[in-house]
């Protein structure tokens, strides 16, 4: 089995959010100091405008300073991002219809106590890697509207094979500028086995296929993994190598349909 460090994927703004313990596969602390991925989306394209009408950036602020992250709309009142994302968060802004990172078409600004971190969430390996937050109501249009769920009985299926589409702002090669414009690049969910052969992961985690360098990478925390068939969300952008996001390693999310009874029993949204 090969070992790499891992790296969350968030960015940050100021000063960064505390990053969980670099590990191996099989879960050894790794002593040697790592040093930060600046976050982009690696060899995708321009997403045009309206492609992603789901999509919400996050800027979050906390006493550790202030970070970046992505999202998606999943009803009127709700975002979902990842856990690593809300962690030790005192607010977020939250920005929709944005084709260009810092224009949206408006903002809402949400405090901690509308933040729900699953309640087994572990930042030192990142099981359970998921966020919802509740926020003022939004009317949906063709640039701001809501990513539908996986339905019920879908939740054991583990979408290997499958191509989707993931999100988000943040440089498109190493060392480039970030640029403004929202990236896509389409992707391979990998299956649970041969993802095994790289990371060990927990039961509600998904992987992509990352050969040719298209990746997701920091900034892109929290942000979507979409289907091309159904157009459902299944995966949220959690955790990559620490060897850079265009070494070719698979990028790990979370497994969305590991949590929609949880996201249910919050929401009140199920398919």
């Amino acid at each position: 089995m090969k070992l790499f460090v891992f790296l969350a994927l968030a960015v940050a703004t100021a000063s960064a959010i505390p990053a969980p313990a670099p590990r191996t596969a099989d879960g050894k602390l790794i002593p040697v100091p790592v040093k930060d991925i600046q976050g982009r989306i690696t060899n995708g394209y321009p997403a045009y405008e309206g492609k992603v009408p789901y999509i919400v950036g996050l800027s979050f602020s906390g006493n550790s300073g202030n970070w970046w992250c992505g999202g998606s709309i999943i009803g009127n009142t709700w975002v979902i991002t990842a856990g690593h994302c809300t962690n030790n968060a005192d607010g977020v802004t939250i920005n929709y219809g944005a084709s260009i990172r810092h224009q949206p078409q408006y903002t809402h600004w949400v405090g901690s106590g509308d933040m729900i971190q699953h309640h087994h969430y572990n930042s030192g390996n990142l099981h359970n890697d998921i966020s919802l937050i509740r926020t003022p109501h939004v009317d949906f249009w063709s640039l701001v509207n809501k990513v539908e769920l996986p339905s019920f009985d879908d939740r054991y299926n583990g979408y290997g094979g499958w191509w989707a589409v993931a999100s988000g702002w943040g440089s498109t090669c190493t060392g480039c500028s970030l640029p403004d414009w929202l990236q896509s690049v389409d992707v391979q969910i990998m299956s649970q086995e041969d993802c095994s052969n790289y990371w060990s992961l927990h039961e509600n985690m998904i992987c992509i296929n990352t050969s040719g360098g298209k990746s997701t990478c920091g900034g892109d925390s929290g942000g979507p993994l979409v289907t091309h068939d159904g157009n459902r969300l299944v995966g949220l952008t959690s955790y990559g190598s620490g060897a850079g996001c265009e070494a070719g390693y698979p990028a790990v999310f979370t497994r969305v349909t590991g949590y929609l009874e949880w996201i249910r029993d919050n929401t009140g949204i199920s398919y």
